[in-house]
């Protein structure tokens, strides 16, 4: 009928073949559902992974037997320096299907990095009786952290730091010695305010609350600690009480522009206020404060 012959040879070679493809598609899948079934619960928790390559900016780490994690150039903490083989310890930020893949990202620069640590290091932390109520962190720098406690008879801050600052040491050197302040929580604002300012000593906080925005004011001696390099110690203090700072010397000159830091966004920008300052408090309430 003038069909042409079927070279039979042929049939088995693409026969193969796509057996052979699909192998490797239900391989890959039930490796990725081991994948995702070993490391789903981990998210939000802390691994310890080793360097295996870079990819451009990124670090590409190995977790367990054949899982491999990302770490973003976001999420490294500038000033520390990575090297293939390096063994380190960093937090579980993603953990998602891809089709047939698994991403895993991880992180060293998250704030719930610290988190976590202070979860392992600190008991009272771990059990709920000390509560953590909020992070401020520019990794590599300097964090800071406000801490409450359910029980009267527990310190939330001797908690966090432990005997000699043990445990507040085993976290700094983690996050090899970066600035870690424990800050104590209170639900009054003007207080959160100075305790977030710390180590800088506070003369007085006028609030207001319509703009939500605080009025600071600190003695000359007290105004770059509260200010800090940069700008970074009211920028996080910012962050962590959730108000708009503004710093001025107390009884300097106001005729001219203050020193002063606003915090706009979560940013800082550290400048010379051309505006008129707010009234510097009288004697009566520097005394109360």
């Amino acid at each position: 009928d003038g069909a042409e012959p079927i070279e039979t040879s042929a049939l088995g070679r693409i026969a193969y073949q796509a057996a052979r493809q699909l192998f490797v598609q239900k391989l890959r899948e039930v490796e990725s559902e081991s994948v995702f079934s070993e490391f789903a619960h981990k998210k939000g928790d802390i691994v310890t992974c080793t360097v295996s390559r870079f990819e451009g900016p990124h670090l590409v780490c190995k977790i367990g037997e054949k899982a491999e994690a990302t770490m973003l150039k976001g999420d490294q903490v500038p000033g520390e320096n990575y090297r293939i083989g390096d063994r380190l310890r960093a937090y579980v930020s993603v953990v998602e299907r891809r089709g047939t893949r698994v991403r895993v990202m991880v992180s060293r620069g998250h704030e719930d990095f610290v988190r976590r640590l202070f979860e392992l290091e600190v008991p009272e932390i771990g059990d709920g009786t000390v509560v953590i109520k909020g992070i401020a962190r520019e990794p590599g720098y300097r964090t800071k952290i406000t801490v409450h406690s359910t029980n009267d008879r527990v310190d939330c801050l001797g908690a966090c730091v432990g005997v000699r600052g043990s445990r507040i040491r085993n976290v700094v050197d983690e996050l090899n010695g970066e600035n870690v302040d424990i800050v104590r929580w209170s639900e009054k604002p003007d207080e959160l305010i100075k305790n977030s300012l710390k180590p800088a000593e506070i003369a007085d906080v006028q609030l207001d609350e319509a703009q939500k925005r605080a009025t600071v004011y600190v003695l000359k001696d007290q105004l770059s600690q509260a200010i800090g390099k940069g700008g970074r110690n009211v920028r996080l203090a910012s962050k962590l009480a959730a108000w708009e700072i503004d710093i001025y010397e107390l009884g300097g000159d106001t005729s001219g522009p203050p020193a002063s830091a606003t915090a706009i966004d979560g940013g800082a920008e550290v400048k010379a206020e051309s505006a008129v300052p707010a009234p510097a408090p009288t004697e009566e309430k520097k005394n109360e404060g």
